[in-house]
């Protein structure tokens, strides 16, 4: 009899009620044999057996690519907040360099933009301020 290529013939004892079972599972293990059913049973012990370092191992990867991208998102984020911030302080001075705005309806109006946006959850649209501040169109 040829042995299969990387397999070793041991021998070793086992329950007979266990063989009996091996005998009427391995139709279900779809194993042909009872040497192939007892290589798979092994692996999938193994498996199960080394599958607690493997998921420590895991978390500890997955939680450093996680926390890696978060930040690189919040890099990102801030830079294009900053981009943000500057262009509102430009649009900012030309309004007011263009407007005669008192301070008294400065003050109103930011009351009423921090009220909106709250309201609104902060998503602006010009087109809504356009219809509020041209109610006849």
């Amino acid at each position: 009899m040829s042995e299969e290529k990387g397999k070793v013939r041991k021998a070793f004892y086992i329950e007979e009620d266990l063989l009996f079972q091996v005998d009427s599972l391995l139709e279900q293990a779809d194993a042909r044999s009872r040497n192939e059913f007892l290589n798979q049973a092994l692996k999938f012990y193994i498996g199960y057996l080394t599958s607690e370092k493997i998921e420590n191992y895991m978390l500890s990867v997955i939680s450093s690519v996680v926390h890696a991208t978060v930040k690189d998102s919040e890099n990102r984020m801030a830079r294009a907040m900053y981009k943000l911030a500057v262009e509102v302080s430009k649009l900012s001075h030309v309004t007011a360099y263009g407007h005669e705005v008192d301070e008294d309806t400065l003050l109103k109006l930011q009351a009423k933009c921090a009220e909106e946006v709250k309201r609104i959850n902060g998503a602006v649209s010009f087109e809504d301020a356009y219809k509020y501040q041209n109610p006849k169109e």
